[in-house]
């Protein structure tokens, strides 16, 4: 029996696409089902290293996807919430749900990506993991190692170390929902987080006047960006940004009705330099511009 063995030369040049399609390829024509191979299977398992100008169009899997933020960050989207992933930031979306991701300007985006499934087994994914698809952010943790320890073991050949990357896997959904389940995540720390979103809201509200940031309430708050996010719309059934909208249509309906404001004035008030962009706001939060409700408010 003759053998052939083709050699690719590693490439940064190579997109996620053919990284992924090259080695599902290679997984099928070395044929990798055998009598060790129990679930989880995992697909692929990669340190992946973004040109400047990257990202990927909406899209779905038929499989599970761990995203780990090594260094930098970019933007990721999935079924519509948009997650600002940083360094030490793990997110996972499901089978089937729409993600999409690009780099940001001038940041390096290198992350460690884990494509896997269960098979016919119906393993408790969500129960381990939780609804939300930010799972936290790891740096200097267990789960930062395993998942590089994952990445780079998983392209060793032979079952030994394949059953090494299924045992990584495994560790690492107990890791996550052990790190979810700390009385200091769950329940002690769970009052203080409280009383920071809180405080975000009293802030949002005194000072939605003013250019308000994420990276303001990151400060303010102490949490994340996308932590503070889910936490707010917890509490809240809205995020930090819509909270400040609604604070801004507000401020807004009680000046034109108690003041004889201008449009263009009451939108500086509110925080809008340009009254246009205020009354496109404005109109898409009511359903009216600011002058018909003040036509159906007001009579003369």
């Amino acid at each position: 029996m003759i053998l052939s063995l083709v050699i690719r030369p590693r490439s940064r040049e190579r997109s996620y696409e053919q990284q992924i399609s090259g080695h599902l390829s290679f997984r099928r024509s070395t044929g990798s089902a055998r009598r060790w191979d129990a679930p989880p299977y995992i697909t692929l398992a990669h340190l992946f290293n973004a040109p400047q100008i990257w990202g990927i169009q909406p899209r779905t899997l038929k499989q599970y996807q761990f995203q780990y933020v090594v260094e930098g960050a970019a933007a990721y989207t999935i079924e519509g919430q948009e997650y600002i992933t940083k360094r030490g930031d793990l997110i996972y979306h499901a089978p089937d749900e729409i993600h999409e991701v690009y780099t940001l300007p001038g940041e390096p985006y290198v992350c460690i990506s884990i494509l896997f499934h269960f098979g016919q087994d119906d393993f408790p994914v969500q129960e381990l993991l939780g609804p939300h698809h930010f799972l936290g952010r790891f740096i200097n943790h267990a789960v930062d190692r395993k998942l590089s320890q994952l990445a780079a073991y998983y392209h060793q050949p032979g079952p030994t170390y394949a059953l090494y990357c299924k045992g990584l896997l495994l560790q690492l959904f107990h890791d996550i929902a052990s790190w979810r389940a700390e009385p200091g995540q769950a329940a002690g720390n769970e009052e203080k987080i409280r009383a920071r979103i809180v405080l975000l809201k009293n802030y949002i509200a005194d000072h939605y006047a003013e250019d308000v940031r994420h990276r303001d309430l990151e400060r303010i708050s102490g949490l994340s960006r996308n932590y503070l996010i889910i936490k707010f719309k917890q509490a809240y059934g809205m995020t930090p940004t819509q909270y400040l909208c609604a604070v801004r249509v507000q401020r807004a309906k009680e000046l034109a009705v108690h003041s004889n404001l201008t449009i263009g004035e009451i939108a500086l008030q509110v925080g809008y330099a340009d009254v246009h962009t205020f009354g496109r706001m404005f109109k898409s939060k009511t359903g009216m511009s600011l002058s018909r409700f003040c036509a159906s408010i007001v009579t003369r």
